[in-house]
C-alpha cells in the first residue's frame, strides 16, 4: 500500500475517534447547564481544568519517548516495559500523595465537603496515565481500529452513565414514583455522577487493555529510562504550557475573583459559553490531525512553500466563515445552554477569534518543525503561558470572566504574530498576508454591521444578517477565482 495513503487512512481513524469524543463530550455541556446551576457547573469546569493539566504531568512525555526509542533496533519490548513500569510507579506515588494531602487539597479547591470528587478524578487520572503507553503501543503497531474502538468504548461508556444517572433516573423517579429507582440512584450525589462516569469509563478501558499486557515482564532499564526522560522533558514543558494557555483561566478564576463576585458562578458562566466555540474547536482539531503529516509529506516537493501558503489562506477563510456563522446565528447557538448562562454570550467572539489565532499559530508552526528548531516552539509556548498568567492576574480580579476571555484572545494573537515573524526569518514562506488581512478586516466589518442590527424577532434578525454572510462568501469566490472551480464542478455553461 502507498505509505501516504496508509498514513491518511490511519489519520482519519484516529481523528474520527478523537473528534467524535470531543463532540459527544461537548454535547454533555448543554445537558449540564440545563441540570445544574452555574455554581455547580463551575465546580466541574474548575476541576476538569486541573485534570487536563495533570494528565500531561502524569504521562511526562513518555508516549513520544516510547515512539522515539522503540524504533531503535531491538528496543521495542524493553522500551515499552521500562516506560510502563515507570508510569505505574509514578501513578502509585501520585495516588499516595493525593491520599496524604486530600484534606488540604479539598480546602484549596473549595470542595471541603466533597473530597470524593478528588478521589474519583485521581483514580481516573492514574488509570489514564497507566493506559497511555498501551494505547501508544497500539499506534506503533498500526492497530488503528483497536485503538479507535477502545477510545469509542470509553466515550460511549462515559456518555451512557451520564445519561442514565442525570436524565433517565430522574425521569423515572418523576413519572413512575412506584419504581424503586432510588436503590441505585441518589439525587444528592449530583455532579459527582459526572466524575463517576469518567472513572468507570477509565476502569473499563484498563480492563479491556489487560490482554495486551499479559506477556509483560516487569523489568526496567534505568539507563534507557534516563535517555527517554532526557528526550521527553522538553515535550513535557511544551505540553504543560499548552494546557496552561487553554485551562489556566478556569483554574485561577475561583481564586482571583473576590468572594462577593461569586467566583464559582462566574467560572460556570464562562466555561459554558466558552464551549459554544465548539464548531471552531472541532474544525481546528481535525485540521491539526490532517495537517502535520501533510506538511511533512509535502516538504520535499518543489512547490511545497506555495502549498503551505495556500493552506494558511484557505484555513483562515474557513475559520472566518465559522466565526461569522456562529455570531450571526448566535440566537440559535445560545439555545445549546440554559438561559441563565446567556449573560456570558459576550465572551463568545473573543473565544472564537482566540481559537482562530491558535489554529493559525499551529499552521505557522511548521517552520520550526521543518527547520529542526523545535526549541523555538518551547520558547513560544512558555511566552504564551507567561502572557496568560499575567493577563488573568491583571484582568480577572477587576472584570471577572470577561478578563479571562481577553487573555485567551491576546495570548494566541501574540503567539501567532511572534511565530510569523520568527518563521519568516528562519524558514520564509510566501504567505499572502495582505489577502489574509483583507479577509480578516472584511469579516470584522461585516460582524460589526451585523451587531448593529437590532430586531426583536430573532428569526427575522438572523434572516437580515444572512446577506452579510453571503457577501463574505461571494467576495472570497470572486477574489480566489473559485467560480471557475464551481463552474467546472457543476458543469455550468
Amino acid at each position: 500500500m502507498n505509505p501516504l495513503k496508509k498514513l491518511a487512512g490511519e489519520t482519519a481513524i484516529y481523528g474520527i475517534s478523537s473528534i467524535v469524543g470531543r463532540f459527544l463530550n461537548w454535547l454533555l455541556v448543554p445537558l449540564y447547564t440545563y441540570i445544574f446551576a452555574p455554581e455547580e457547573y463551575g465546580i466541574v469546569a474548575n476541576l476538569m481544568s486541573y485534570v487536563a493539566l495533570f494528565i500531561v504531568l502524569l504521562t511526562y512525555g513518555m508516549e513520544t519517548g516510547y515512539f522515539r526509542f522503540a524504533n531503535k533496533q531491538g528496543k521495542a519490548d524493553i522500551t515499552f516495559t521500562t516506560g510502563f513500569v515507570s508510569l505505574c510507579a509514578s501513578t502509585i506515588t501520585f495516588w499516595l500523595l493525593i491520599l496524604i494531602f486530600l484534606t488540604p487539597l479539598a480546602d484549596y479547591l473549595k470542595i471541603s465537603d466533597h473530597k470524593e470528587y478528588i478521589l474519583l478524578l485521581a483514580a481516573t487520572l492514574g488509570l489514564d496515565a497507566i493506559t497511555a503507553l498501551p494505547f501508544a503501543k497500539l499506534r506503533l503497531q498500526n492497530r488503528a481500529f483497536r485503538y479507535a474502538g477502545l477510545k469509542l468504548i470509553n466515550i460511549f461508556t462515559n456518555l451512557g452513565i451520564n445519561l442514565f444517572f442525570l436524565v433517565l433516573c430522574p425521569w423515572i423517579h418523576e413519572n413512575f414514583p412506584s419504581v424503586p429507582i432510588k436503590t441505585i440512584w441518589n439525587p444528592e450525589i449530583g455532579v459527582a455522577y459526572i466524575f463517576i462516569a469518567f472513572c468507570v469509563a477509565s476502569v473499563i478501558n484498563f480492563l479491556l487493555l489487560l490482554p495486551d499486557l499479559k506477556s509483560l515482564q516487569f523489568k526496567i532499564d534505568y539507563a534507557l529510562l534516563k535517555e527517554i526522560v532526557s528526550y521527553s522533558w522538553p515535550i513535557l514543558i511544551v505540553s504543560i504550557c499548552g494546557q496552561i494557555n487553554l485551562n489556566l483561566d478556569k483554574m485561577l478564576m475561583p481564586k482571583l475573583i473576590p468572594d462577593d463576585m461569586n467566583p464559582m458562578y462566574q467560572t460556570g458562566i464562562y466555561s459554558a459559553n466558552y464551549k459554544l466555540a465548539v464548531i471552531m474547536t472541532l474544525f481546528i482539531q481535525a485540521f491539526r490531525y490532517a495537517f502535520e503529516p501533510f506538511f511533512f509529506a509535502q516538504s520535499k516537493q518543489e512547490n511545497s512553500k506555495q502549498i503551505y501558503a495556500d493552506v494558511l489562506k484557505y484555513f483562515t477563510i474557513f475559520c472566518l466563515l465559522i466565526f461569522l456563522g456562529v455570531m450571526f446565528y448566535i440566537d440559535i447557538v445560545k439555545l445549546l445552554i440554559k438561559s441563565n448562562y446567556h449573560e456570558g454570550l459576550k465572551i463568545v467572539p473573543y473565544v472564537l477569534l482566540g481559537n482562530l489565532f491558535f489554529g493559525v499559530f499551529f499552521s505557522l508552526s511548521l517552520w520550526y518543525k521543518l527547520s529542526d528548531k523545535t526549541k523555538y516552539g518551547a520558547i513560544m509556548a512558555i511566552v504564551g503561558s507567561v502572557i496568560t498568567i499575567a493577563l488573568n492576574i491583571l484582568l480577572v480580579p477587576r472584570i471577572g470572566y470577561q478578563g479571562a476571555a481577553y487573555a485567551v484572545f491576546l495570548c494566541f494573537a501574540i503567539m501567532m504574530i511572534v511565530s510569523y515573524i520568527l518563521g519568516q526569518k528562519h524558514y520564509p514562506i510566501p504567505y499572502n498576508i495582505k489577502r489574509i488581512l483583507f479577509y480578516f478586516v472584511l469579516a470584522m466589518i461585516l460582524f460589526a454591521i451585523g451587531s448593529q442590527i437590532k430586531i426583536d424577532n430573532q428569526w427575522l434578525k438572523m434572516l437580515v444578517k444572512t446577506p452579510l454572510l453571503i457577501a463574505f462568501v461571494a467576495v472570497v469566490i470572486y477574489l480566489e477565482k473559485l467560480w471557475r472551480t464551481l463552474k467546472s464542478t457543476f458543469k455550468l455553461k
